[in-house]
């Protein structure tokens, strides 16, 4: 059996990501905004080098508080396009601010961007389960149908590989390996079922 903790063997910050928060469910809307912008900036580039910058960007984008980043004008993104703590890449940079505003309007629909996120699963967490890092996919039918949702209600950096990443970091899927000390902490609070307050509708 192998401990994927292994991957990140010796970078401080990877181990705690991959110990008490990869894989491991948090219903928090703020915390589930945070991942969804980190995984987009991630795209094209390591998600090491993400969490390496991940203070630097709490800073800039108000700890990822939504109403926060939503409300954020054109001259403080600009701003921020000269901070080397992020990826300055203005698409990046702005689409925090449009993938707030769509949030709202998700949490307006759905009562939460968290009850949104976990209705395509019916409210439960999908545990791979694998043996060998190999074995872990890169996307999902599941990703793939949340990144074209996500697409078309107007979110960016979504594609279904990211979106697969994102469904591990917050959670929904629980992808530590089998052998993995730490697998079973990130499935020991499953929702269950009942407790969806919506439905897949997709």
């Amino acid at each position: 059996n192998q401990n994927c903790r292994g991957w990140y063997e010796g970078d401080p910050i990877m181990e705690e990501y991959h110990d008490h928060e990869w894989c491991k469910i948090n219903h928090d809307d703020r915390f589930e905004f945070e991942m969804l912008c980190l995984e987009g900036a991630s795209v094209g580039l390591s998600w090491k080098t993400i969490m390496h910058k991940r203070e630097a960007y709490r800073k800039a984008f108000h700890y990822f508080d939504i109403d926060s980043c939503a409300a954020m004008t054109d001259q403080e993104l600009e701003k921020l396009l000269s901070d080397k703590g992020l990826i300055r890449n203005r698409s990046k940079i702005f689409s925090v601010r449009k993938n707030a505003q769509v949030v709202k309007k998700i949490q307006a629909e759905f009562g939460s961007l968290d009850a949104y996120i976990w209705s395509f699963t019916d409210g439960e967490q999908i545990d791979g389960g694998w043996t060998v890092p190999e074995e872990i996919p890169t996307k999902s039918d599941i990703s793939v149908k949340m990144s074209a949702d996500m697409k078309k209600r107007g979110i960016a950096f979504v594609g279904p590989v990211i979106t697969y990443s994102f469904l591990q970091a917050v959670g929904i899927v629980n992808d530590h390996l089998a052998g993995c000390e730490y697998r079973e902490a990130g499935a020991n609070t499953v929702r269950n079922v009942a407790d969806a307050s919506v439905r897949s509708a997709f």
